[in-house]
C-alpha cells in the first residue's frame, strides 16, 4: 500500500530535517533566506538609481560587470582564505561589511549623493563580500549537519536563491516606487542583521584536517586547483555545469524570441526570463524524494542532459505556454543537478580544501551564464535564434554524453562512499 498523509508529503515536499535538527543551521539558513531577498531588492534599486541618473542601458549594464568581476576573482582567493581562517569570523566580518555597504547606499541616498561612480564602487566592494562570504558558509555546512542531509540542505538554500531572487526584485522595485531607494537601502541593511545574528551564534569553525594544520598559513588557490585536478568526479561537476551554462544558455536571445517566434514585448521577455526560476522553485520545494537518490554522478548526468533536451525542445515551440513550460522544466533539472552537485562538493573534500573548491564552484556558477550569453548572442547573430537555442541544448546533451563515457566512473559515484 503507498503511504499517505504526512509521511508520504515528506517524501514529496522539501525536507526539512536539517532545520529540524541543527539549531546553527536554522539560524544560518533563515538570516541567509532574509539577506539575500534584501540584497536583491538593493540590486534593482541601484539599476534603478542608475539609470535615472544616466538614463542609459549601457550604464544599468556596467552594473552586472562591476559585481562580475570581482565575484569572479575573489570567489578563487575567498575559498582559500576560508581554508585559513576561522570561517565563523570570515562569515561574520564579510557580513558585517555586506551591512555596512548597504548602509553607505542608503546614507547616499538620503544625502542627495547621486553619483554613477560611487554607485559601482558600492556594487563592487559588495560582490568582494559576497565572494568572501559564500566559500565561508557554504563550507560550514557539513560541519552543522550529518552526511545524509547534505542533499536536503542544498534543496533548501536552493529554495533561498531562487525565491530571493524572485521575490526581492518585486519588493524593490515596490519600495522604491512608494517610499523611494533610501527606504529600500535601509531595508536591505536592515536585514543583513539576520544573517550577522547567524554568524555571531556559530561556534568556532577552523579548518579540519592534516594540511590545515602544516599549511593552513599558507592555503593557496593554486592548492586547490592541483587537488581539483587529481580528482576526476569534482571535475565531472564543473564540466557538467558548464555544458548546460555555456553551450545551452539561451537567456540573451529572449528579446529576440518574445518578438520573432511570439510576436510579444517586454512582457513575454519577463515571462520567458521567470519562467525557469520558477521550475527551479519547484524543483526545491518538491524535492523530498532527492535525499533517497545514492548515485549522485548518475543524477547529475541525467539532470544536465534533460535541461539540454528542455531547452532544445522550447527552441522547436511557437507555442508560448507551451515554451515556458519546457523552461520551467530546464529550470527544475537545473535544481536537481545543483543540488547533487553541491551535495558532492561538501561531502567528497576533505574539510581543509573545501573553501578552496567552493571557490571554484563561485567561479563557474557567476561566469558560465555569463559566457553562455556571449555564446548563444553570437550563435544567434551569426546564424538564427532557432539554430542558437536548439542547437545549444543539443550540444549540452552531447557534450554530458561524451563526458560520462570518457569518466564512466562519475555515473557509479555513490554517496555512501563518497569518492573525489
Amino acid at each position: 500500500m503507498e503511504p499517505q498523509g504526512p509521511v508520504a508529503k515528506r517524501r514529496i515536499l522539501a525536507d526539512l530535517t536539517p532545520l529540524r535538527t541543527s539549531v546553527d543551521y536554522r539560524r544560518l539558513w533563515v538570516g541567509n533566506t532574509i539577506s539575500w531577498t534584501g540584497q536583491a531588492m538593493t540590486a534593482l534599486a541601484v539599476s534603478l538609481q542608475v539609470y535615472d541618473i544616466t538614463h542609459s542601458s549601457f550604464s544599468v549594464g556596467l552594473v552586472g560587470l562591476c559585481s562580475l568581476v570581482p565575484l569572479v576573482v575573489f570567489g578563487l582567493y575567498g575559498g582559500a582564505i576560508a581554508d585559513t581562517m576561522d570561517r565563523r569570523k570570515l562569515g561574520l566580518y564579510s557580513s558585517l561589511g555586506s551591512c555596512a555597504l548597504s548602509f553607505a547606499l542608503a546614507a547616499g541616498a538620503f544625502a542627495g549623493f547621486h553619483h554613477v561612480w560611487f554607485l559601482y564602487s558600492v556594487v563592487a566592494l559588495q560582490a568582494v563580500c559576497g565572494a568572501l562570504n559564500s566559500p565561508a558558509r557554504s563550507s560550514m555546512i557539513p560541519r552543522l549537519l550529518p552526511p545524509e542531509q547534505l542533499p536536503a540542505a542544498n534543496a533548501l538554500s536552493s529554495i533561498t536563491t531562487t525565491s530571493g531572487t524572485m521575490i526581492g526584485p518585486m519588493l524593490g522595485g515596490l519600495v522604491v516606487g512608494l517610499w523611494g531607494y533610501q527606504a529600500a537601502y535601509t531595508v536591505d541593511a536592515v536585514a543583513f542583521s539576520a544573517a550577522l545574528y547567524a554568524m555571531w551564534r556559530l561556534p568556532a569553525m577552523r579548518p579540519q584536517g592534516a594540511e590545515a594544520g602544516v599549511r593552513g598559513k599558507r592555503a593557496s588557490v593554486l592548492d586547490g586547483l592541483r587537488f581539483l585536478a587529481t580528482r576526476p568526479n569534482l571535475r565531472m561537476t564543473f564540466f557538467t555545469d558548464m555544458c548546460a551554462m555555456v553551450l545551452a544558455h539561451p537567456r540573451a536571445l529572449f528579446p529576440a524570441v518574445a518578438v520573432v517566434w511570439f510576436g510579444g514585448d517586454a512582457k513575454t521577455v519577463g515571462l520567458l526570463v521567470a519562467a525557469p526560476a520558477v521550475g527551479a522553485l519547484l524543483g526545491g520545494v518538491f524535492s523530498g524524494w532527492l535525499g533517497r537518490i545514492r548515485r549522485h554522478g548518475l543524477a547529475i548526468l541525467l539532470a544536465v542532459a534533460g535541461w539540454g533536451t528542455a531547452i532544445a525542445v522550447f527552441g522547436l515551440t511557437r507555442n508560448l505556454w507551451l515554451g515556458l513550460f519546457f523552461l520551467a522544466v530546464a529550470g527544475c533539472a537545473d535544481t536537481i543537478s545543483m543540488v547533487f552537485r553541491s551535495t558532492m562538493l561538501q561531502a567528497a573534500v576533505p574539510d581543509e580544501m573545501r573553501g578552496r573548491l567552493q571557490g571554484v564552484f563561485i567561479v563557474v556558477v557567476a561566469g558560465g551564464p555569463r559566457l553562455g550569453d556571449f555564446v548563444a548572442g553570437s550563435v544567434g547573430d551569426l546564424g538564427s535564434p532557432g539554430v542558437a537555442v536548439v542547437g545549444g541544448g543539443l550540444a549540452c546533451v552531447v557534450a554530458v554524453g561524451l563526458l560520462a563515457v570518457k569518466w564512466r566512473r562519475f555515473a557509479r559515484y555513490d554517496a555512501r562512499a563518497p569518492q573525489a
